[in-house]
Parts: C-alpha cells; sequence; structure tokens
C-alpha cells in the first residue's frame, strides 16, 4: 500500500511563484500538484525549471489570465484540456490527466465579477457544463479526483464573515446550488471529511486586507473533491499556511490531501 499526496494550489502567476513552488514540492514531495492561475502562455512557461528540479508538468495557458498545470513526480497520462460539449472550450481553465489510476480534473472555476454581470452567468453555466462533463467521461465508481480553484465557499464555516459576505459571487445561493450540483454527481469534499464542522479553515486571503492571515480573515474557495471509492482511501487532509506567509506569496495557498492506495 502506497501514499498518494496531492494538492490544490491558486499561484496567481507561475513565473512570480517558483521560489515558492519550487521549495514547496522538494519539502513536501507530492505525487501531483495542480496549479491554477498561471497567468502565462505556453511559450513562456517555465517548465525548464519544474524539469530541472526533477517534476514532470503538462500546462495550458493564456497572457495574463487564467491558466492550468499539473506538476507530477511521475508522467501524466490522458492528457487533454478543456470542455468538449460544443461551447467555449476554455483550454485554460481545465486540464485532466491519469496518475496511478486515479484520473484527476483541475479546474479553474470563473469568479463571477458581479451577481448582475454576464461573467456570473457564464460562471452558473460553467457549473452546469462541468456536470455534463463529469457525466459524459466518467462513473462515480471510479478513483477520480476534482480539485482546484472552484471559487466557491460552501459552508459558512469557509469564510470569515458569512453575515457580511453573504451575496458575494463565492458566496450566494445561486452558486451553492451549481456547485451542488456538479458534488451530487458523486463527489467527496475530502477536506470536510477529515475537518467536519471545523471553522477557521481557509485557503484564500485577500491581498487588500490588512494582515489578513493573522486576523484569520480567509475564505476556502479552494477544494480537493473524490469520488466515494477514492474517498474511501483518504486518510488525511489539510491547508498549509507557510506559502502564504512567504515572501511575495499569492493571496491562495495549498490544501493538500493523501490516500493510501
Amino acid at each position: 500500500m502506497k501514499t498518494f499526496r496531492i494538492a490544490t494550489y491558486n499561484v496567481n502567476s507561475v513565473r512570480s511563484r517558483l521560489p515558492i513552488v519550487l521549495p514547496w514540492l522538494e519539502k513536501n514531495r507530492p505525487a501531483v500538484l495542480c496549479l491554477q492561475e498561471t497567468k502565462t502562455e505556453d511559450a513562456k512557461f517555465p517548465a525548464k525549471e519544474f524539469e530541472e528540479a526533477g517534476w514532470n508538468v503538462v500546462y495550458r495557458g493564456g497572457k495574463s489570465y487564467n491558466g492550468v498545470a499539473i506538476v507530477s513526480a511521475e508522467k501524466a497520462d490522458k492528457v487533454s484540456f478543456g470542455l468538449d460539449d460544443g461551447g467555449p472550450a476554455d483550454e485554460d481553465r481545465l486540464i485532466r490527466a491519469v496518475f496511478s489510476g486515479i484520473a484527476v480534473v483541475n479546474t479553474y472555476v470563473p469568479q463571477g465579477f458581479e451577481r448582475e454581470s454576464q461573467k456570473f452567468a457564464y460562471k452558473l453555466e460553467w457549473f452546469k457544463r462541468l456536470r455534463q462533463f463529469f457525466a459524459g467521461h466518467y462513473k462515480p465508481d471510479q478513483l477520480l479526483l476534482w480539485c482546484g480553484d472552484i471559487n466557491v465557499a460552501r459552508e459558512e464555516i469557509d469564510v470569515h464573515n458569512p453575515k457580511r459576505l453573504l451575496g458575494h459571487v463565492d458566496f450566494t445561493p445561486e452558486v451553492w446550488e451549481g456547485f451542488d450540483h456538479v458534488r451530487d454527481w458523486g463527489f467527496v469534499d475530502v477536506f470536510r471529511k477529515h475537518h467536519p464542522g471545523e471553522p477557521g479553515q481557509y485557503s484564500f486571503f485577500d491581498y487588500r486586507v490588512p494582515k489578513s492571515v493573522e486576523r484569520g480573515l480567509g475564505w476556502r474557495v479552494d477544494h480537493l473533491l473524490a469520488t466515494a471509492p477514492l474517498a474511501k482511501k483518504s486518510v488525511n487532509a489539510w491547508i498549509d499556511l507557510e506559502p502564504r506567509k512567504a515572501e511575495k506569496p499569492s493571496d491562495h495557498t495549498p490544501i493538500v490531501a493523501e490516500f493510501k492506495l
């Protein structure tokens, strides 16, 4: 029986965050690290730096916005990008691959901007499309993990001030419904499996809020979700705050889970 460690991390520019990401990889040695908001064109992605450090990496991005990547100890199998239902593919928002028999789908779900905007409507539609994507490509009895910056804080304990923040595009009933529609296809929140009802566990701390980490003023909008057969194999999950405390950090920090296979 081996331990399979996987993490998700919105790096908010992979080139800017290399001094944090590479040492984190060396220290934590995950089987898989899923990145979002890499914010770089493929031609400028720092693949060489990852490979020279002993890692494999697959990626898809564009200039200045979005971007997803998967860094891994073993080479990725069955790699593909984007949604494939005939709508916008959004290849820089979804990347999937297989590692050690586990299918991994890494997503950067649209944030939504404002509830009255077209971007918010697009976010809600994206959840519908994602549900169809999972139903069309996978089965709930497979070993499948869905992760990324999903831009949803699902429970009151996932935000530091639920009364004040209710109605934000990441914390509002319409988004909860969209997220639940995907989750109810067959996913378990792996982090909450190990930390049920535990408040103060956040993966995002706004740059604009002074000393947000120290004051605990955060959100949990990054997630690791697994199908039931894989969730049963999970033995631990945690949020690593150290990268958020580093010099010139991302506004997010990694969420990590371990499975016994």
